[in-house]
């Protein structure tokens, strides 16, 4: 947590992930001077793939792919929420947990966010439309309709980067891990010894 006497740096790069197993999405926020802008913003499209440990390779290099490219100083992740279906509950988790290890793996800090989270960070209401966090995204970073991309699991990755923006500003991030031990150490419930 940024403590208020902590120096926020002039210039940070936030990388943000809505993770899945048929669309991932990303966003990726610059912030010069305290104000934010959309870098980019894309969908990995892994329905095309049937093997499931392949998606998750895809996913991998995918994301260690981007931070090369933008170099974030932060990664901020959708956290899966709990549905019905437990398979497809596990499958989530495991992209989530590739993304996580893939920024783990290059040192950067991971923030995670519930789905209600975000929506009402952007939007003001936690049970907010796709289309609605994709308009006010649109209205707030000021994105030209020709940047704006279709799919909203695009807009979801950047929704988690602006969302971490706001937090971190007002300095209530949600959960941050610097690696696998304090992954665990914060999560022991998440881990079942074998």
């Amino acid at each position: 947590m940024q403590q208020k006497n902590e120096i926020v740096p002039a210039e940070r790069i936030i990388m943000g992930i809505d993770p899945g197993t048929q669309v991932m999405g990303y966003g990726i926020l610059k912030v010069l001077n305290g104000r934010p802008s959309m870098e980019a913003m894309g969908v990995m499209q892994l329905s095309k793939y049937e093997d499931h440990y392949l998606k998750l390779a895809k996913i991998y290099a995918r994301i260690i792919s981007l931070i090369e490219e933008y170099l974030p100083d932060e990664l901020a992740i959708e956290a899966p929420f709990y549905g019905k279906n437990v398979q497809s509950m596990l499958k989530l988790g495991r992209a989530q947990g590739v993304a996580m290890a893939a920024a783990i793996s290059r040192d950067i800090p991971i923030f995670e966010y519930a789905p209600l989270k975000i929506k009402m960070a952007i939007t003001g209401n936690g049970r907010a439309a796709k289309e609605q966090v994709a308009f006010m995204l649109q209205k707030i970073l000021r994105v030209p309709n020709e940047n704006m991309l279709p799919q909203l699991d695009a807009t979801d990755g950047l929704a988690a980067a602006l969302c971490h923006f706001y937090q971190s500003k007002l300095g209530g991030e949600e959960t941050k891990y610097k690696s696998w031990k304090d992954f665990i150490g914060k999560n022991p419930d998440k881990v079942k010894g074998g």
